[in-house]
């Protein structure tokens, strides 16, 4: 069996890209998986970083507006297309799966003409422009939240890793502590804006780490390959860094969780069961908001504004939530039930099925 995997950019996309590699490997050993991104995304380290191999074509991004780039577009697309239909034609794979994106609509379009069975995995409660148009074209079409306006939709989860679908947080909280230098037995507060950071987030919370501090809680903060944050000294432990591959160390070492709303932090976070306070991405179709809502309705997270997310905020709220066990016992079971944890069995199985008929 030989798949090409299509979806990169950021975390949103790599990630269940890369569960669903996974577990195509444990369902036929001898499965060939090749990745398909573009040369500016994540993928381009993560990827290989796994153990796959990628081929790359140019991006295909679509404006927000109009503007000069959208007479760009068509182009574009075309090159891009005509890229993929060389990939296709050297790998020959039994199916394309697309996971949205720049990449996904040149896989879509290549795979049609090459009458190649197209897989779409939509990741987001509010579907993109390109899983829109690859699900009229879709054998079968795979979403992460059950009300996702796509046509033909089979509700399958979000494929996590199995490092993170399978996390014991009690067992494994010390040695993720020690792993980022934090004090074993403080409340931990983890803040994260995804795989390229969030201003808003680096700057409200580093402004209230006097409040966190003389509340006792210590925080990891990742802020993103280029982002920064400046912390006031206070004595406990606030760990500034850039990016964390072990997502599972971070999650296991947290008791409440700061992050945006894309779907594998929402994911992540109910499949392991921490509490969070999702701050939806202004900008967009309103998808993060509606990836959080299922959790923050059931008691599993707050849900706090991008404009409303401010250091006098955090300081009013996270310290009495942070060092609220009870409280935090109680979100972490209302989320814990929400989401599958074995939806990248799931989704390999339905690939595996379309790549043999």
């Amino acid at each position: 069996m030989r798949v090409l995997l299509a979806g990169g950019g950021t975390a949103g996309h790599t990630s269940p890209l890369l569960a669903t590699a996974d577990a195509l490997r444990r369902l036929d050993p001898d499965v060939e998986v090749t990745c398909l991104g573009t040369p500016r995304g994540l993928e381009n380290r993560v990827v290989p970083e796994a153990g796959y191999p990628l081929e790359l074509i140019a991006p295909v991004p679509m404006p927000r507006r109009p503007n000069a780039d959208l007479l760009r577009v068509p182009g574009r697309l075309r090159g891009a297309v005509r890229e993929t239909l060389a990939i296709l034609d050297r790998l020959q794979p039994d199916v394309v799966v697309g996971y949205g994106g720049y990449v996904s609509m040149p896989a879509y379009l290549a795979a049609r003409r090459r009458r190649i069975p197209v897989v779409v995995h939509e990741q987001n409660a509010v579907p993109g422009l390109a899983n829109k148009a690859g699900a009229r074209v879709a054998r079968r079409v795979a979403v992460s939240f059950p009300d996702t306006p796509l046509r033909n939709a089979e509700y399958v989860g979000l494929p996590i890793r199995r490092m993170i679908s399978q996390l014991d947080r009690p067992a494994l909280r010390a040695e993720a502590r020690a792993f980022f230098g934090l004090d074993p037995d403080r409340p931990t507060l983890v803040v994260t804006g995804g795989s390229q950071g969030a201003r808003r987030l680096n700057q409200a919370v580093a402004g209230a780490a006097r409040a966190l501090g003389d509340a006792g809680v210590q925080v990891l903060h990742v802020v993103g390959p280029k982002g920064e944050a400046a912390p006031e000294p206070t004595g406990v432990p606030y760990v500034v860094v850039p990016f964390v591959d072990r997502m599972d160390l971070a999650l296991a070492a947290a008791d409440l969780m700061v992050c945006r709303g894309g779907a594998s932090s929402v994911v992540e976070a109910a499949a392991s069961a921490v509490p969070s306070i999702f701050v939806p991405l202004p900008i967009g179709n309103g998808e993060q908001r509606r990836n959080a809502e299922p959790v923050v309705e059931a008691g599993g997270a707050l849900l706090v504004d991008d404009a409303d997310l401010t250091a006098d905020w955090v300081a009013a709220t996270v310290p009495a939530l942070a060092t609220d066990a009870g409280r935090l016992a109680r979100m972490g079971a209302a989320a814990a039930g929400l989401v599958p944890r074995d939806a990248d069995d799931r989704l390999a199985a339905i690939v595996a099925q379309e790549a043999r008929r």
